[in-house]
């Protein structure tokens, strides 16, 4: 393991980083759509009651 080239653990650490980012960014946004559309059905909900 020593023996490998730094530039490979940067690469591979960025590679990492990056697929980190992107699920935290893609999971941030599900949560996000399926908030708003809970939100959208209580809003309507509301209206037709009134």
């Amino acid at each position: 393991m020593p023996q490998m080239s730094p530039m490979w653990w940067t690469f591979l650490m960025l590679i990492f980083i990056s697929l980190f980012l992107l699920l935290m960014s893609m999971m941030y946004f599900y949560v996000k759509v399926k908030y708003m559309k809970k939100n959208k059905i209580n809003s309507k909900m509301y209206n037709w009651k009134l």
